[in-house]
């Protein structure tokens, strides 16, 4: 299980910030992500399933494919998300799907985005346009990376700064700060 400590921010200016990201931190590749979310509407607190197919272009120009399945313990504070993850890979894919629908859980919502991912210091930040949203700046670090923070709430607070102090650097305010969920921004446009 790994723990996350992620934001996201609104961006205005795409060509520009992805000029700033190449010239402050490393390149990793270009990626297309199509994220279904899977859930079991009868239940009062359904359990949310991702399955991601994924495909990262890296700079040698080869690719890479895979399909994974996510689930994820969720908490926001002050707009930075906590994110216990747990992560495996699936393949092939439409029987893992299948066996998903058997056990009555159904797709409930989906999203698209495509953008570049790069790291700096432990921080991985991706600029991707989101299909229906727009395009976002992801920063995340694992509490893992985090340096002498000893407690979960240590590691937050050092990981916040991290991420608070990059987003700055890249010139975006925090007001561009987005709390909510795509999920949740996907669902309010429909």
């Amino acid at each position: 299980m790994a723990t996350e400590i992620e934001l996201k921010a609104h961006v205005r200016d795409s060509e520009a910030l992805k000029r700033l990201l190449y010239e402050k931190a490393e390149y990793i590749c270009a990626f297309e992500k199509e994220d279904t979310y899977w859930s079991d509407p009868d239940e009062l607190f359904p359990l949310r399933l991702r399955i991601r197919r994924e495909k990262h272009i890296l700079p040698n120009g080869t690719g890479e494919s895979r399909c994974v399945a996510t689930y994820k313990t969720k908490e926001v504070r002050d707009g930075i998300e906590i994110n216990d993850e747990r992560e495996f890979e699936v393949n092939p894919a439409p029987e893992f799907e299948e066996f998903l629908r058997r056990k009555g859980l159904k797709p409930d919502v989906s999203k698209r985005k495509n953008g570049w991912a790069f790291s700096h210091e432990g921080i991985t930040a991706e600029l991707a346009e989101v299909k229906g949203l727009g395009w976002f700046v992801e920063l995340e670090i694992l509490a893992d990376d985090i340096h002498g923070a000893g407690s979960r709430e240590e590691a937050f607070a050092a990981g916040k700064k991290q991420l608070l102090d990059f987003l700055a650097g890249l010139g975006i305010e925090n007001e561009a700060i987005e709390s909510r969920f795509y999920t949740e921004m996907l669902k309010a446009k429909t």
